[in-house]
C-alpha cells in the first residue's frame, strides 16, 4: 500500500526517539512506559484507575480488574500494584483493594490524599443502569486497611459517573466530586447526554450535599450537546475550573467562584478533542498546569473518531492558553483515554486506558523537563506513537 505523506511523516519524526525508549536510553530525560497490564484468562480486561503516594514512599496504584467480561457492565473489582522507586518498577502481583461488591462491579478509582493525613478512596458502585453512584472508604493505616463505605450521593438514585482520579480537596478543605446523571431511577431511558452536578463535603466525606448548579450543555446556537465525565481543577485565584468531555470538537470549560456549588454555563475551549475526557492537574514543582487528553488540533479526516493521539501541554496562565504541546503515544489503535495524573518532584506518572476495547491499564513515567521542552517544530497531528514505532522495529518488544 502507498504510504502518504502524513504516514511518512510519522515514521521520519518519531523513530530515534522511539528508539531511545525502547533501549531504555536516556531514561531520564524521556518518558518511559513502567507497567502495562494486559488482559487475560479470566480477565479480559484491565481499565482505568489512580495513583497515592503512601508515607513510606511507596506508590499505590489502583485499577479496575474486571473478571466477567470486557463491558462497562461486566463484573470487576479494584486491584492494586505498588512501586518502591517513584514508579520505575512496580509488584508482580495484584492486591485485592475491594472486592465486587456490586451488583454489577466497582469501578473508576479515586485516591486522595486528605488534609488531615487519611486516604479516601473514591469508586462507583454499580448496582444496576439506574443504579451507579460513588462510595468513599477512608484509611489511617495507608491502605492496609478501609473503612466501610459512605454513599457520596444519598438524595437520588441514578445512574452517576464519577470518573477516575477526579475528587479534589479545595485549599479551604471542601472535597468536590464533580458528577454527570444519566439515568435517574424511574425514568424511562438514559440521557447519554448528561447533565453536570458536583457533590460536595465540607467535614471530610462524612456527609455530602448537591450543588446548586445542576446544567446540561448547550452549544452557541441553543443546541443541546453531549457533555459528560466532568473533571475539577482549583485555579490560582480560589475558582474552580471544570472541563468536560463533550460533542462540539473540544473540551468544554466551566467556573465557578464558590468552591464548587454554582457554576457558569458550559462553554467551547481550544483544546480541540474527540468526544472523551482530558484530565488536568496542577504541578507542584512549577505551579503550571499539566494538561493531559487526544488533540484533535490538527487530526487526519481517518482519525476523528478515534481517542488518539495521547498529548500533554503546560499552561502557565491557569488554563488561559496551552503551549509545549507534545505527543505522548499516538498509534492509531491506541485509544487513550480516562487519565489519572500523579506529579512527583521530577517526574509525573500517568495511568490510562490503552489498546483496543480499552483493554490495557498502562503506566508510563514522564520527566517534568521533557513536558517543558520545546514542542516540536513540524507537527503534523500525531507524530508516531513512540513507544509503537520501537514495537515495530524490535519485531513487538513491546507486543501490543
Amino acid at each position: 500500500m502507498k504510504k502518504n505523506k502524513y504516514t511518512m511523516s510519522l515514521a521520519r519524526t518519531g523513530l530515534a526517539a522511539a528508539l531511545l525508549i525502547a533501549v531504555g536510553a536516556r531514561a531520564q530525560d524521556i518518558p518511559v512506559r513502567t507497567l502495562e497490564l494486559r488482559p487475560g484468562a479470566g480477565n479480559p480486561r484491565n481499565s482505568e484507575g489512580a495513583f497515592v503516594t503512601l508515607k513510606d514512599g511507596r506508590i499505590l496504584f489502583v485499577y479496575t480488574h474486571f473478571t466477567g467480561g470486557g463491558g462497562d457492565h461486566s463484573a470487576a473489582h479494584l486491584a492494586g500494584r505498588y512501586s518502591s522507586d517513584g514508579g520505575r518498577t512496580w509488584t508482580q502481583e495484584d492486591r485485592m483493594i475491594v472486592p465486587n461488591e456490586g451488583g454489577m462491579n466497582v469501578m473508576s478509582v479515586s485516591l486522595l490524599r486528605l488534609q488531615n493525613g487519611e486516604i479516601a478512596l473514591f469508586y462507583l458502585l454499580k448496582n444496576s443502569e439506574q443504579d451507579c453512584r460513588p462510595v468513599m472508604r477512608l484509611s489511617r493505616d495507608e491502605g492496609t486497611t478501609w473503612s466501610a463505605p459512605t454513599m457520596c450521593i444519598t438524595d437520588e438514585v441514578g445512574y452517576y459517573v464519577l470518573n477516575n482520579d477526579r475528587v479534589i480537596q479545595l485549599k479551604g478543605g471542601r472535597l468536590v466530586a464533580p458528577v454527570c446523571l444519566h439515568w435517574p431511577l424511574g425514568a424511562s431511558k438514559a440521557d447519554w447526554q448528561g447533565v453536570l452536578m458536583c457533590y460536595l463535603s465540607d467535614d471530610n466525606g462524612k456527609t455530602w450535599r448537591r450543588s446548586k448548579t445542576v446544567q446540561k450543555g448547550y452549544d452557541t446556537t441553543g443546541k443541546r450537546i453531549t457533555t459528560q465525565e466532568p473533571g475539577v481543577v482549583e485555579l490560582k485565584d480560589g475558582r474552580v475550573m471544570m472541563f468536560i468531555r463533550a460533542s462540539g470538537g473540544c473540551q468544554y470549560l466551566a467556573w465557578s467562584s464558590d468552591g464548587g456549588d454554582t457554576w457558569s454555563a458550559p462553554i467551547a475551549s481550544e483544546i480541540k478533542s474527540p468526544v472523551s475526557p482530558a484530565s488536568i492537574k496542577r504541578l507542584p514543582s512549577t505551579g503550571d498546569l499539566l494538561l493531559v487528553w487526544n488533540d484533535h488540533a490538527a487530526i487526519p479526516n481517518s482519525l476523528k473518531n478515534r481517542r488518539v493521539p495521547l498529548s500533554t501541554a503546560i499552561s502557565k496562565d491557569d488554563g488561559k492558553t496551552w503551549q509545549n504541546i507534545k505527543v505522548l503515544e499516538g498509534n492509531p489503535q491506541g485509544w487513550y483515554c480516562y487519565i489519572a495524573i500523579h506529579p512527583m518532584d521530577d517526574a509525573v506518572l500517568l495511568g490510562y486506558c490503552a489498546m483496543s476495547g480499552l483493554a490495557h491499564s498502562r503506566v508510563t513515567r514522564v520527566p517534568v523537563p521533557w513536558l517543558y521542552a520545546p514542542s516540536p517544530v513540524a507537527q503534523a497531528a500525531p507524530v508516531p506513537a513512540l513507544f509503537e514505532q520501537a514495537a515495530n522495529v524490535f519485531n513487538g518488544f513491546f507486543n501490543d
